[in-house]
């Protein structure tokens, strides 16, 4: 760096955070209650200090200043004076020194200390009692960063239509750690997502986009660290707009860029897991590493009448301040920043009702939901909600406004239930095999709205669903208190793996079946990684401080006959979906429009081929049920689809409806190696398999 000047340049407000001009650095940085910030310069490893300015200037509320002669490379940190007064909200402490919240590159990690508290920790006042031990050398620093260095070249987004959207869920690092094709030094980051291994993989199960957990930096918490054990999911953020430096092979941010453009150039969208409903400094007892120090009042919800404490709405210690305007342009920028750098497909937002929180409640006119809705560059985007947290009113399941789709629980738990054998089930799977319309269909949103899984990270894998009947999380060194305790699994006679074939074939059957559920119900299915080769966690059911093998996706596993089987299979159910347009309706199938005079767009009949009548909805012990379901074509003709669903324990014959003629058994999940084949003339019964569904389709009008 070259000679440091006596002071800054005023410089701009605008934008936030260090932007480089060829010439020199702005800083920008944003506080409503601080009385002086300093900036701090360090060398390259962010070891030694080596220059300390006073931003010079503030313009609504904006600190900034101008450092000529700097350039990318420039290593910086701020420290912010103002009261310490926790009573009023306010925990400014000189001493420590704070990230940028907008720097989009880190150097060094948190190195765990009690200096990183503003206050005196064991002190009798509590958090009262500031505490004056510098933070500096325990703190990561933010990294002036160059983003028009990449070459996008030709790259296209792929666009794909929500109607042909078929989301893959998984974690960076567990999706390749153990890939034996990939180069060792790269599994678990960036470089081996856009490995060729990966993609024919993800191109043979027919995904069309890959959701990742956060990738933003994250902490690794002192009691994780304490325990032995780590942050593996990543859902405690250190920085929006950077990185986690973990995830980059060689610590360049091109990485992610160069994954993305070989997703994209396979036809596979990228999703980001994204959490701007807390960070990682906890409650008001947490550490000082950014937001706290620079302006604790403003960035975090305070409890009205005694601001020394947050509210805690996400169950993590402090919620994030989405009534504040700076707060939502923070986010706003954060969600541009990779769309427009990394070129991102969409955002899944973890606990999303947080976002929608004003101060009378959650609203679907909220700030930040206005502000998505009609922003030129996010409004284009896929968005999904978790619509729910742990504050009053938190779940918000069906609530959000037009343009988010939203992970349905009711899903989840209702196809689980109804695989598993529970009683009087047989509606609530009706409603979620047509898109959930009770809680979708208004205000013109369509079925895609519904994110339709078995499993996802929260929770236990399709295989441990089937296989154990309670959680094994003594691994997490919480007693096995931690994780949901109703998963409504069962594990078919013997907890967790067995050599018995009978109760391994119920298994195999039951994957197989709720696979097809999600895959053959209107909305947007979404499938844990590894679910598609038998992925197991042991029984662990929170596993978000396992980064091992109970988490990392087993690929030699992946190499067995079961596992083989159900990864065609699973390819199968894709390519099924992405031919069949009834699979993917594009507005809420009621029973009311008729495709074909006589047809209407869903029917339901017994498996003696007649209609289900409304008294036989009420039958608690029934376990068979057929749903047809028609929708036209683009050339005119109608598909009609019949899935015949048989819960029971014993092999049932369905008769069909006389509805259509020359059917055509396009996949029975009890016999998943079968081929196609038409019904001869004259068959007017399919058996169908204990516990398995057979889907049947035939071509009315032209071919």
């Amino acid at each position: 760096m070259p000679p440091t000047p006596a002071r800054l340049e005023t410089g701009k407000p605008y934008p936030l955070g260090a932007t480089w001009d060829g010439l020199g650095v702005n800083f920008a940085v944003f506080s409503a209650h601080a009385e002086r910030i300093e900036i701090c310069i360090f060398n390259a490893n962010g070891r030694r200090e080596i220059a300390r300015y006073d931003l010079p200037e503030c313009t609504d509320e904006v600190w900034h200043g101008y450092l000529p002669d700097a350039g990318p490379g420039t290593v910086y940190g701020y420290r912010a004076h103002g009261p310490y007064d926790p009573n009023r909200g306010h925990r400014f402490n000189p001493t420590k020194l704070l990230l940028d919240p907008y720097a989009k590159q880190l150097v060094g990690n948190v190195t765990w200390s009690d200096a990183l508290f503003g206050y005196r920790v064991g002190s009798p006042r509590g958090d009262l009692t500031m505490d004056r031990r510098d933070s500096a050398a325990a703190m990561p620093k933010a990294v002036v960063v160059d983003d028009r260095a990449f070459q996008w070249g030709n790259d296209r987004l792929p666009e794909r239509p929500w109607s042909d959207t078929i989301i893959y869920e998984a974690h960076l690092k567990g999706l390749t750690k153990l890939h034996e094709e990939v180069p060792g030094a790269i599994r678990g980051t960036f470089q081996a997502l856009g490995h060729p291994a990966v993609i024919d993989h993800l191109l043979k199960i027919g995904v069309t986009a890959v959701e990742l957990l956060p990738v933003h930096a994250f902490l690794q918490d002192r009691f994780l660290i304490e325990k032995g054990l780590s942050n593996y999911w990543g859902y405690s953020t250190l920085s929006f707009f950077a990185p986690e430096p973990g995830y980059l092979a060689t610590g360049n941010l091109n990485e992610m860029r160069a994954a993305v453009r070989r997703l994209h150039s396979a036809g596979i969208e990228v999703i980001l897991d994204v959490v701007y409903n807390h960070t990682c400094e906890g409650s008001e007892m947490g550490p000082t590493l950014s937001w706290r120090g620079l302006d604790h009042a403003s960035y975090y919800r305070l409890v009205a009448d005694n601001p020394r404490h947050c509210i805690n709405d996400t169950g993590t210690g402090n919620t994030v301040n989405m009534s504040h305007p700076r707060v939502i342009q923070m986010v706003m920028d954060s969600l541009r920043y990779y769309v427009e750098q990394f070129h991102v497909d969409g955002f899944r937002f973890d606990l999303g009702t947080v976002l929608g929180r004003e101060t009378g409640g959650f609203d679907p006119g909220s700030g930040f939901f206005d502000a998505v809705r009609q922003d030129p560059v996010l409004s284009r985007v896929k968005l999904i909600s978790e619509p729910w947290d742990i504050g009053p009113g938190g779940y918000q399941l069906g609530n959000h406004p037009p343009g988010f789709a939203e992970w349905n629980d009711k899903f989840r738990d209702g196809v689980r239930r109804f695989w598993k054998g529970d009683e009087g089930m047989r509606p609530d799977l009706a409603a979620r095999l047509t898109g959930s319309a009770e809680l979708f269909d208004h205000r013109g949103r369509r079925p895609w709205a519904s994110v339709n899984y078995i499993a996802s990270h929260d929770g236990s894998t399709l295989h441990d669903i089937v296989s154990y009947n309670e959680r094994h999380n003594e691994a997490n060194k919480e007693d096995n208190r931690d994780g949901h305790s109703e998963n409504y699994s069962y594990n078919w006679g013997v907890e967790g793996e067995t050599d018995e074939e009978e109760i391994n074939d119920i298994r195999a059957r039951l994957k197989r079946a709720m696979l097809a559920t999600v895959f053959f119900s209107a909305g947007t299915p979404m499938l844990l990684a590894g679910d598609e080769m038998e992925r197991t966690q042991l029984g662990n059911n929170n596993a978000y401080c396992q980064d091992n093998e109970i988490s990392w996706i087993d690929w030699k596993r992946a190499q067995t006959e079961s596992a083989q089987s159900l990864i065609r299979f699973t390819g199968r159910l894709a390519q099924l979906r992405h031919r069949l347009c009834p699979l993917r309706p594009p507005r809420f199938p009621h029973g009311k429009s008729e495709p074909v005079p006589g047809v209407t767009d869903t029917q339901w009949f017994g498996q003696d081929g007649q209609s289900l009548m409304p008294e036989a909805w009420g039958d608690p012990v029934a376990k068979t049920f057929a749903m047809l379901r028609a929708d036209q074509t683009r050339d005119g003709g109608v598909d009609t689809v019949l899935l015949m669903i048989n819960a029971d324990s014993a092999d049932q014959p369905f008769t069909l409806p006389g509805l259509a003629q020359n059917w055509r058994i396009l996949l029975d999940s009890a016999n998943p190696e079968a081929e196609e084949r038409m019904l001869e003339e004259g068959e007017e019964t399919v058996q169908v398999g204990s516990r398995s569904v057979v889907l049947l389709w035939s071509r009315m009008g032209p071919a």
